[in-house]
């Protein structure tokens, strides 16, 4: 791990040469977005983290060699915050775009709700679909419950259109308790960011990550809470 001053150094380099990006979670209420942030910065599932309107963590990473931070922006979703998130839009580079694989609602509302309300601020900063957790796909209790209420979880393939439809820069399923994949959906956010400021809104697909490096392992910073 690095020192704390060596961290502090590069976060200023950072700042200095304008490698610097943020990246929003945006979604329903309760499909676990914070679970997912706090998940991947502190290694781990904490059932007791207390979720707020809104949390900024920054901490730094190395993409392709090149120090660079990152702001991870955590937003309720329900109605009352509405504002708050739309203040932010406009000047987020990248999206994380979050849908629960158990409720079929909170995946309509990406593409009735969510969608049009980023593009209405911010049309140009790449989306990346997540669907959050997967470990309980699977789960009898889940699918009995769902079955019970008429519904079933989102298929993977139904996913997969609907992130080629509103030109997301992939698809990723993750589990915030297990940590499958969840690094993979905040690699390909930063990954996209990156891509997208260098070669623009119309540079199509990704390119190959060569090396995404996180320096600053149970390092995040919180920057701001909005209770």
């Amino acid at each position: 791990l690095l020192s704390l001053m060596e961290e502090e150094r590069l976060l200023n380099a950072s700042s200095q040469s304008g490698s610097e990006l943020s990246c929003m979670l945006v979604g329903d209420g309760a499909v676990g977005k914070t679970s997912m942030i706090i998940s991947y910065i502190f290694n781990g599932y904490n059932k007791d983290y207390r979720q707020t309107a809104f949390d900024v963590f920054t901490g730094l990473v190395h993409v392709n060699g090149v120090p660079t931070r990152v702001k991870l922006i955590d937003t309720a979703g329900q109605e009352e915050f509405g504002h708050l998130r739309s203040l932010c839009y406009a000047h987020v580079d990248v999206f994380i775009l979050c849908f629960s694989l158990l409720n079929p609602v909170s995946f309509d509302n990406i593409s009735s709700k969510w969608v049009p309300q980023i593009r209405a601020a911010n049309a140009t900063s790449p989306i990346v679909l997540v669907g959050t957790q997967s470990d309980l796909r699977h789960s009898a209790g889940v699918l009995i419950h769902l079955h019970q209420r008429g519904a079933a979880p989102v298929c993977h393939g139904r996913a997969e259109k609907l992130a080629r439809r509103i030109r997301a820069h992939g698809y990723v399923e993750c589990s915030a308790l297990t940590q499958h994949h969840l690094k993979d959906a905040f690699d390909r956010a930063v990954w996209a960011a990156v891509k997208h400021r260098h070669n623009g809104p119309t540079s199509g697909k990704l390119g190959p990550l060569q090396r995404l490096k996180f320096l600053c392992d149970g390092r995040w910073r919180k920057l701001f809470r909005f209770v």
